[in-house]
């Protein structure tokens, strides 16, 4: 198990008060076991790991078994006496005035605490018979719903919940716990929770049992059946059904399906009613009425389908990204497991940074304060409580409302550390009630969003096409009605022929598969990209990864391996060792480590064991079923030091004997962490250990001697104090992380004269007391670079990316680092982040371009650098994996969290997560996302090429043709239309990327669409196109020998239905007949020809650049091999067999190599168009443009000045027309609200008026609150959009690399 981070170590801390300890009043019955230290249970019968105080590891119960949450004393239970005057009678002596407890709810009773709401009634029912728990979800719930602390006495307190949930405070759950045989009541468990479990109850499992988190058959079964495990239920993923119906219910499919079944209906009453003249056959006009509705039924299946595996991959990728492990402990091992196995009743650790997974009760922890904004909207960072100690209060009647063990799931841990107990989870927790309201659908990137728009632009001038070809052949239809002998039935026929014809046009014009496109490329890239160790979060993320222009990187875990190993040092002054004698120089003498270890005294490897041991966050534990080190990789490091070369036991050892009275986490500020223990003289000790230069800066003393036994601080010279700082630079010259170690002793706590913290006056300010340190020793962590490293920056380089180290590590280190990475250059800029952020800025941006690594930084100055670097158009990837990392990672283009080192807050602001930590990941990502774009280009370059053709051809065709008949029928149309929107999709947006993707530069921000090297693929390929097509049409009678006369003799043979006629005798009736047929298998020819143009053309579409090798890496994409085959079988079979219904005619092999040859010429025009300058091209359109708009604006305003007076004529008619009838309608709907706020106010009451209404305007705020919008702006913008009244997205020509 590899993810594991800094939590609380398995081993119990000695921690006391130091307040006079009071005369026993009596209270024995109601307090935890004050046996002595020397009989501990922590430390000799339970296992390791965290009791009721933890801080990174150092559990703060005392081994007298008092929970002690800060160093203000947890006052015995058998005392009485509080710091201040006001004395908590022992409930022994009745005839005392007893001082009740000042909190919310101290009146209520138990019954009136824990009283069900009549919203949520069924959380409260639990069958006796059948449940070994004895406590309800419903009156779990009651805790924090508010927090009650009425409730949580109700419940019997944090013993209470122990016994009543069947679990233990320091062991947790077992892992083989599958159901429960023993049933405790609700009165067992509150009646004797008074004190802790008993020692004799406890678990005792012995030191080296390995405990995982393997699955266990049944495991949890009571518990999971009673409260559910720690899942939300999966959104109702819509059906199949419903997509299929989503697909159909188009406005433009509606109208061809009205269309389709009237011209079913007429064709079937022309075949049924009408009796053929001699020599015709029967009707099957009604074919093509059945075809339409089977073409729109298959484009309406594949669209349902396409949807429906997109909904799939979309469910899998959100329940990846739900997923992450934390940290519990079960069977008395801390273990990581899935935050949806967490249950009822398990301890959870808490530390800095973690995202809450469950409700619970804090057991115990240090300094722990949480941001509840999420949950509950209060601002303030919230202090928490331990639960025993504040049942402590309680007892002695001195508990105030301040007082809050409350853990709320949905907050984040700011400082401290802690465990807690898990109360409530899933569906019952806070957070889960909150997110099933407000489970939303997947969001729009910027790409589908902008796509979109250019639909309905292409779509309008679609549109515009059809509406004008249907007035163009409605006006002759009307005009030759007088001379036209068809029955009535013929004519609607005919009528329906040219509204489907314009429909049809308008289903092809309608490009609906862009945003599809999208879609399903970032389906599969996310998909993908999983599997490359990138889990994206945000979609819109992996699009924008593709155009990042700089990259700015963490070193520790990301360039580096994160496998830390001391492998130099300093102890005192003048004792210097090294691992590798090849770091030994003839300046000074470097001795082994053993040797340099074994010249300290006692004392000093007993104080150099305390700084590494005590002061430190890791702590023991299995990965992989072996023993190790968990935590800090810094702090392993010096913990496997001191095990090998100081003697070090069991972490859990040499911490049960320490008492700790304060804690100081790691700071990214100040670069330091530190503890205050209390000696056994009665002395007080603060261990330091930090950053070796700043360390460096605050220490004025160094030890006489550190080979003697007595610590005697001397005052630290100038000369060693020069030393310190050579081996500092040494070290950073070689790539290695300096520690540093301090101590300072005082004589009481908190020090005389320092300055204490405002909310806890018995704790010190560690800026007050930071100051005149005894320097112990620095050593140098070397942590090697990731394999590969190099070369990824490298391709980072020459893709157009800038790579920028910012680490927190010190100027040289971060030098040294940089230069082995070939992030810096000779050119390159290096700086510290104190002095750079004192820069203006202007100052900062006019030394961006040259910075490459910024060192010993804060959160704060990567956030200032992020802000600098978009505010000078740049997109930004960042990478991060602290709590304070998070508004640099949310302002960042795209922000990268560690999957492995990081906090669950930086995951949460973060838009892709490291599953491995590592920067190659980074470059994969890059490379997906710009298979994305690249995706979506080669799309757009070929549908748009098609509407172009399908719609210029369909239109010339039906304008030109003496029966309005164009050359593609409505069924071929939706061929066409399926190819392009669904087929096509599926083909082009499924190509991986190559290394050669990163051979360009990003796209910047503002870049079109639509390239300049598109623009002369989409209108070259277009005119080529048409040319081919217009030719076939036009001229094909005379081009491929067909005779116009009636002679039976063409490319087909004879005439199938004149063979045996006499030649000399054919007449009117078989003339005409016989050229239907030929007419009908020329216009065969043109539908073959142009969907086989479609077909080459998608090849020509794989390559966006001016290269020619469009087979590349084309048998890799089994996708797109296996497309083409069905778009080319389904071509053939619907030439072979189509027949009636797609009004096409089977043609022989003459006629296939005509269609063949004259459609595979695109490749080879598209070889021409590749060789043709962008920056030629780019300004040809220009000058097309200009004379375009020459033309086109003046008649835009011609008709603007025509239409203007019909348009105010129009409304000065409709405002006549309607005005009164308007005005009458307001007059009702007024009189109808006067006439309901009346009855209200007689129903109601004039006391309760007031009230009803607050409750209904509170009502329907908190409904509009968590009531998720039905239509989002973006999309309600654009179905207004969908309409006439859109604006075109500006096109702009820019040349292609």
């Amino acid at each position: 198990m590899d993810s594991n981070r800094l939590l609380a170590p398995p081993a119990p801390i000695h921690i006391t008060s130091q307040q006079a300890e009071s005369p026993s009043t009596g209270l024995e019955d109601l307090t935890p076991s004050s046996s002595t230290a020397d009989h501990s249970p922590y430390s000799l019968q339970i296992p390791c790991s965290p009791t009721a105080k933890s801080l990174g590891g150092d559990t703060l119960r005392s081994r007298a078994g008092s929970f002690n949450s800060t160093a203000e004393t947890s006052r015995s239970r058998a005392n009485s006496f509080n710091s201040k005057a006001e004395t908590a009678r022992s409930r022994g002596n009745s005839d005392l005035t007893t001082l009740r407890s000042r909190f919310e709810g101290d009146e209520l009773t138990t019954e009136e605490a824990l009283r069900p709401d009549k919203t949520n009634e069924v959380d409260f029912e639990l069958d006796i018979d059948n449940c070994p728990f004895a406590f309800s979800p419903g009156q779990l719930n009651k805790t924090l719903n508010p927090k009650s602390l009425a409730a949580y006495r109700a419940l019997g307190g944090i013993y209470g919940l122990e016994r009543g949930l069947h679990t233990d405070l320091v062991a947790g759950l077992s892992v083989d716990e599958t159901s429960i045989t023993d049933r405790i009541s609700f009165e067992e468990a509150t009646s004797s929770p008074r004190t802790q479990k008993p020692l004799d109850a406890r678990p005792i499992i012995a030191q080296d049992v390995i405990v995982s988190d393997r699955e266990v058959k049944g495991q949890f079964h009571d518990r999971k059946r009673i409260y559910k495990d720690n899942r939300l239920p999966a959104k109702k993923s819509i059906s199949i059904w419903r997509l299929f119906w989503n697909a159909y219910n188009d406005r433009v499919l509606l109208i061809l399906t009205a269309a389709a079944v009237i011209s079913l209906a007429l064709g079937i009453y022309e075949s049924v009613g009408h009796t053929p003249k001699a020599g015709e056959g029967q009707s099957l006009d009604w074919v093509e009425g059945l075809a339409i509705m089977v073409a729109i039924v298959i484009v309406v299946l594949v669209t349902g389908l396409n949807d429906y595996r997109r909904e799939k991959q979309f469910a899998a990728l959100n329940a990846r990204k739900d997923d992450r492990q934390v940290k519990a402990i079960r069977s008395g091992k801390s273990i990581m497991i899935s935050v949806f196995d967490v249950m009822v009743g398990d301890i959870l650790h808490l530390e800095s940074g973690d995202s809450i997974p469950a409700d619970g009760i804090l057991v115990g922890g240090h300094g722990l304060r949480c941001d509840e904004s999420s949950a509950t909207g209060e601002s303030d960072a919230m202090k928490k409580t331990g639960g025993p100690e504040v049942w402590q209060r309680m007892v002695e009647g001195t508990a105030t409302s301040k007082l809050d063990p409350f853990i709320i799931s949905g907050s984040k841990v700011l400082e401290g550390v802690g465990t807690y107990l898990v109360t409530s989870v899933g569906v019952n927790s806070s957070f889960g009630k909150i997110m099933m309201g407000l489970q939303t659908e997947n969001e729009e990137t910027p790409l589908q969003v902008k796509l979109g728009r250019m639909a309905n632009w292409i779509g309008y001038l679609g549109t515009s096409a059809a509406g004008l070809l249907f007035f163009i052949l409605l006006f002759r239809f009307l005009g030759g009605l007088s001379n036209n002998t068809d029955t009535p039935a013929q004519r609607g026929s005919t009528f329906l022929d040219i509204l489907i014809v314009a429909i049809t046009i308008i289903v092809v014009a309608v490009p609906e598969g862009l945003p599809v496109a999208v879609t399903l490329a970032l389906s599969f890239a996310t998909k993908r990209m999983y599997k490359e160790n990138n889990l994206v979060r945000h979609l819109r993320a992996c699009e924008t990864m593709g155009n990042a222009t700089t990259i700015c990187s963490d070193k520790t875990g990301t360039l580096t391996q994160n496998k830390m190993t001391v492998v130099a040092g300093l102890l005192g002054t003048d004792i210097n060792f090294a691992r590798d004698i090849e770091m030994s120089n003839e300046d000074k003498t470097i001795l082994t480590l053993v040797t340099a270890f074994g010249k300290l005294s006692s004392n000093v490897r007993s104080l150099l064991l305390q700084s590494v041991a005590i002061n430190s966050t890791a702590f023991e534990g299995e990965e992989e079923g072996k023993a190790t080190y968990i935590g800090s990789k810094t702090e392993t490091a010096l913990l496997t030091m001191a095990k090998e070369f100081l003697g070090m036991g069991p972490v859990a050892e040499e911490r049960a004997g320490v008492e700790v009275v304060q804690l100081f986490p790691f700071d990214s500020d100040r670069k330091c962490m530190g503890v205050v223990v209390r000696l056994a003289s009665g002395r007080y000790r603060l261990l330091v250990k930090g950053a070796a230069e700043i360390m460096l800066q605050h220490a004025t003393q160094e030890l006489a001697n550190i080979s003697e036994e007595p610590l005697e601080p001397v005052e630290l010279s100038e000369s060693a104090s020069m030393r310190i700082s050579a081996n500092i630079d040494d070290f950073a010259t070689q790539s290695l992380r300096t520690i540093a170690l301090l101590y300072k002793d005082f004589p009481q706590w908190p020090p005389a004269g320092a300055e204490t913290l405002e909310e806890d006056k018995s704790m010190a300010s560690f800026e007050d007391i930071f100051h005149d340190m005894v320097f112990l020793g620095v050593v140098g962590i070397q942590d090697p670079l990731r394999d590969g490293v190099a070369h990824s920056v490298k391709r980072c380089q020459d893709a157009g990316i800038v790579v920028r180290m910012v680490t927190g590590d010190n100027l040289t280190t971060a030098s040294a680092i940089a230069r082995q990475c070939g992030i810096k250059t000779e050119k390159g800029l290096v700086m510290e982040g104190p002095k750079f952020r004192q820069l203006s800025d202007e100052g900062m941006d006019e030394i961006l371009p040259n910075l490459q690594v910024l060192a010993r930084s804060s959160p704060d100055d990567k956030r200032i650098l992020v802000a600098r670097l978009k505010h000078l158009g740049e997109t930004v990837a960042v990478t991060g994996d602290g709590t304070n990392d998070g508004p640099a990672l949310k302002m960042a283009d795209v922000g990268f969290s560690m999957g492995i080192a990081g906090t669950e807050v930086a995951k949460e602001a973060s838009a892709i997560i490291l599953m491995d930590d590592n920067f190659s990941s980074i470059v994969k990502a890059v490379m997906w996302g710009r298979s994305v774009n690249d995706a979506v280009s080669k799309f757009l370059q070929f549908q748009i090429t098609v509407n172009i053709t399908a719609v210029i051809l369909a239109f010339v065709s039906a304008v030109s043709s003496a029966e309005m008949h164009s050359v593609l029928s409505a069924v071929q149309l939706l061929w066409v239309n399926l190819i392009m929107d669904t087929f096509a999709a599926l083909a082009l947006a499924t190509d991986a990327p190559t290394e050669k993707i990163l051979d360009r530069k990003p796209a910047p921000k503002r870049a079109p669409l639509i390239t300049t090297n598109m623009w002369k693929m989409i209108i070259g390929q277009t005119i080529y196109q048409l040319l081919v097509t217009f030719t076939l049409y036009f001229a094909g009678y005379d081009v491929l020998g067909y005779d116009t006369k009636c002679l039976p003799r063409n490319l087909t043979g004879a005439c199938p239905d004149l063979v045996g006629s006499a030649l000399e005798t054919c007449t009117a009736q078989e003339s005409a007949k016989c050229t239907d047929l030929m007419h009908t298998e020329l216009n065969t020819m043109v539908f073959n020809t142009f969907v086989w143009m479609q077909i080459f053309n998608e090849f020509n579409n794989r390559r966006l650049d001016n290269k020619l090798n469009i087979f590349e890496g084309v048998l890799r994409n089994y996708f797109f091999i296996g497309i083409n085959c069905i778009m080319v079988g389904g071509q053939i079979m619907i030439v072979f067999v189509g027949g009636q219904a797609f009004q096409i005619k089977r043609i022989d092999g003459t006629q296939w190599a005509v269609c063949i040859l004259c459609a595979l010429p695109c490749l080879l025009w598209a070889v021409g168009l590749r060789c043709v300058p962008d920056i030629y091209a780019a300004k040809f359109f220009g000058l097309a443009a200009k004379i375009w708009l020459s033309v086109a604006r003046p008649v835009m305003k011609i008709l603007a000045i025509i239409c203007r007076p019909v348009g105010k004529g129009f409304r000065k008619i409709s405002q006549t027309i309607f005005a009164p009838a308007k005005r009458s309608s307001k007059r009702v709907v007024s009189k109808l609200r006067k006439t309901k706020a009346t009855d209200d106010g007689e129903v109601s009451g004039k006391g309760k008026a007031t009230a009803h209404d607050e409750e209904a305007g509170a009502g329907s705020s908190e409904m509009k609150q968590l009531a998720p919008p039905k239509t989002p702006p973006q999309q309600q913008q654009q179905s207004m959009n969908a309409g006439f009244g859109m604006q075109p997205p500006p096109i702009t020509l820019t040349t292609a690399s």
